[in-house]
């Protein structure tokens, strides 16, 4: 009995959904875009994953983020003239 437990462990399962991208891999991608460094290998790693929606809310918080920041510094640097 104990040996078919052991067996039912370390038989793939098939029947697991592919996860998406990690949080991490996101990021990286979303950086690496917007500063044009992205490698090919990771560029087709990215579209072939099964959903963009990671990377298109990524890219929205970083564009909308970087711009905050740019508006913040414009606006420190002219307060302090």
């Amino acid at each position: 009995m104990a040996e078919n437990n052991r067996q039912d462990r370390s038989a793939p399962d098939n029947t697991r959904r592919k996860k998406g991208p990690g949080v991490l891999k996101v990021l990286q991608s979303v950086l690496a875009g917007a500063f044009g460094v992205q490698s090919s290998k990771r560029h087709q790693e990215d579209f072939s994953s099964h959903s963009p929606w990671p990377y298109i809310i990524a890219g929205i918080i970083f564009t909308v983020g970087f711009v905050v920041a740019l508006a913040l510094i414009v606006s420190w640097v002219l307060a302090g003239q």
